[in-house]
C-alpha cells in the first residue's frame, strides 16, 4: 500500500500556547487509521491543520506525494482530502438535499447525481427526508447528513473528528458501521475518536496523542490488547 497522507514534525501554536509538538503520521491508502487520546490531546488541532484551517510554523503535509501544507481549504478539498468536522456543523436552516449540494461544490455539475445517489443507498433515512431542513433532524440523522455531505466531493480520504459524540450507544454503533461499509468501498479514513475501544477494533494502524505529541503507535489491534491504553483509554483496572 502507498503513503497518501504523510504528516512530519508539525508545530502548531494558539499564540503562546503549543498544542501541537512534532506530531508525524503517515496513512496509507485503503486503511483506517485512527488518532485516539484525552480532551486537549491535540487531536481535532492535527485534523484542522491537516485541512487548512490552521497553519504549522515547521515540518511539512504530504497528500499524494504534493505539499499542500500552504494550500487553501478548498483546493484541498479539491485534491479529495474532506474532514467532517466535530459537531457535524450542518446548515441547519438548509434541507438535507441542499446540505448535499453545499459538499460537491468542488465537483462539475453532472457528477452530483451519481454522488447522491451513493449518499442516498448508504443513508435511506436521508432520502426519506431529503425535504426537511437539516436543523430538525435527529443527531444520529445530522451525522448521516455530516458524513453524506462530505462523501459527496468525492473524496479520496475522510476525516472524522468524534462522530460519535453524544449520540445514544446503539446509534454509535450504527455510524460505526457505516465508517465500516463506506471504507469497503474504497475510501481511506482518518479517524478523531474519544471512544477509542470503538476506534481501535476497526483500525489498521492507530496513533495515542498526549499532551500534543505521539506518545504510543501500532495496529488497533495491538493497542486495544495495551495495557497502558486499558487503563488509560479502555477503562480497565
Amino acid at each position: 500500500m502507498s503513503t497518501i497522507l504523510k504528516v512530519d514534525d508539525i508545530n502548531v501554536y494558539y499564540g503562546n500556547i503549543h498544542a501541537i509538538k512534532g506530531v508525524s503520521f503517515e496513512v496509507k491508502e485503503g486503511e483506517i487509521v485512527t488518532l485516539i487520546g484525552a480532551n486537549g490531546a491535540g487531536k481535532s488541532t492535527t485534523l484542522n491543520t491537516i485541512s487548512g484551517l490552521l497553519r504549522s510554523r515547521t515540518g511539512s503535509i504530504e497528500f499524494y506525494g504534493e505539499k499542500i501544507d500552504n494550500m487553501r481549504p478548498h483546493k484541498i478539498v479539491e485534491n479529495g482530502l474532506v474532514m467532517v468536522p466535530e459537531g457535524r456543523r450542518i446548515f441547519p436552516y438548509m434541507s438535507v438535499e441542499e446540505n448535499l449540494d453545499m459538499g460537491a461544490f468542488t465537483r462539475s455539475a453532472n457528477e452530483t447525481p451519481k454522488s447522491k445517489a451513493l449518499v442516498y443507498e448508504l443513508f435511506p433515512r436521508l432520502y426519506e427526508r431529503r425535504k426537511q431542513h437539516g436543523g430538525t433532524l435527529s443527531g444520529g440523522e445530522q451525522q448521516m447528513l455530516a458524513i453524506g455531505r462530505a462523501l459527496m466531493a468525492s473524496p479520496k480520504l475522510v476525516m472524522l473528528d468524534e462522530p460519535s459524540m453524544g449520540l445514544a450507544p446503539i446509534l454509535v454503533r450504527h455510524i460505526f458501521e457505516i465508517i465500516k461499509e463506506f471504507h469497503n468501498r474504497g475510501v481511506t479514513i482518518l479517524l478523531v475518536e474519544q471512544n477509542a475501544k470503538a476506534a481501535l477494533s476497526i483500525a489498521s494502524r492507530a496513533y495515542v496523542l498526549e499532551t500534543g505529541m505521539v506518545a504510543m503507535s501500532g495496529t488497533g489491534a495491538s493497542l486495544l490488547a495495551h495495557d497502558r491504553i486499558k487503563k488509560a483509554y479502555l477503562g480497565a483496572k
